[in-house]
């Protein structure tokens, strides 16, 4: 599945354990923070999201060290438009997917590390819905407290940037290239926003660009940034980008921007050769079906050849299935 240009800066960003680790620092309570050997930070592979919610969510899973156990870190990106209620009961699910990974690796392991769950979240509204697991539970509380020892408890980390100022993302305590691509993520919704606030940002930009690989670090900001426009008047607002990002951007953006007109050009090509080919074989089968009508049942009437010619495939198909064993013309074309 291609990635969307969330899960692809998230992704190139945070995979990163640099970046990682002090985006976790962050939002981790800080006593877990400061037990957890950071520099064992690792990246694991896998994604354990379900492939029809690809579209709004992006996983990434570490391994650090928990003073002396071995603790995974999973951090689930959700870039909805809304909040889903259900959140906790499907981060149990990627959790138990996580364990049975490591069990298969790990055959003989009577015991299973510890997950921290953490969520990244910006929507429209905020998020306004359970972080623990045992308020999904259908009970009422006192009732809930007599079995709670019983059913799953947990609660994961809530990171709600859509709730957060410019001001607060600008002050945490992250690398430059982290916090600029949580106040990307924090505007993606209004990207003709995002441009008019960058100028704001440009120090911030600087300090990013001066970093080791902060140049191609950057161009993939400016491919986001350019991947979700969609504005009516497309050259104002690269104009705009260029005059935001200083000129030290200008061929990076400049390059991107005729990449990505490029691609749409080679996209909409290879979609037109492909509907050209498929009405090409098309018209194959209307030519070969008609062929066959003509040698059962003779000449044909100018409607039947019309009706040919206007049918779709699936149509055409079902024509030719039955033009060897139908009695007359009608029951060849009749309906079914």
């Amino acid at each position: 599945m291609t990635p969307t240009p969330h899960d692809a800066l998230f992704k190139a960003t945070f995979s990163q354990p640099e970046h990682a680790a002090a985006a976790l620092r962050e939002v981790l309570p800080a006593a877990v923070a400061a037990r957890i050997d950071f520099a064992t930070l690792a990246l694991q592979s896998g994604s354990f999201i379900d492939q029809k919610l690809a579209a709004s969510q992006s996983d990434l899973l570490f391994s650090a060290r928990l003073e002396r156990a071995s603790v995974f870190i999973y951090v689930l990106f959700e870039h909805q438009s809304t909040t889903h209620p259900l959140m906790a009961f499907r981060l149990l699910e990627y959790m138990v997917r996580i364990w049975h990974g490591y069990l298969e690796g790990h055959p003989r392991s009577t015991r299973i590390p510890a997950i921290l769950p953490v969520v990244l979240h910006h929507s429209d509204t905020g998020w306004n819905a359970a972080v623990a697991f045992q308020e999904l539970i259908d009970l009422p509380p006192g009732t809930l407290a007599l079995i709670a020892e019983h059913v799953p408890h947990f609660r994961f980390v809530l990171d709600d940037i859509s709730a957060e100022t410019d001001e607060a993302l600008r002050a945490r305590a992250m690398t430059a290239l982290g916090r600029l691509v949580l106040w990307c993520f924090r505007h993606a919704r209004h990207p003709e926003e995002l441009v008019a606030r960058l100028a704001g940002w440009y120090d911030l930009v600087r300090e990013v660009r001066r970093a080791p690989g902060g140049g191609a670090a950057l161009a993939r900001v400016w491919r986001y940034i350019l991947n979700i426009a969609d504005p009516a008047q497309p050259r104002e607002l690269l104009q705009r980008l260029l005059a935001a990002a200083g000129p030290e951007a200008e061929e990076e953006i400049v390059t991107i921007a005729d990449y990505l007109r490029e691609q749409g050009r080679l996209e909409g090509e290879r979609e037109g050769r492909q509907a050209g080919e498929r009405e090409g074989r098309l018209e194959g089968q209307r030519s070969t079906l008609l062929k066959q009508l003509r040698l059962r049942f003779g000449e044909l009437p100018e409607p039947v050849v019309a009706r040919v010619h206007a049918a779709e495939a699936a149509q055409i198909e079902g024509w030719t299935e039955r033009v060897l064993t139908s009695p007359t013309l009608d029951d060849v074309l009749t309906q079914r």
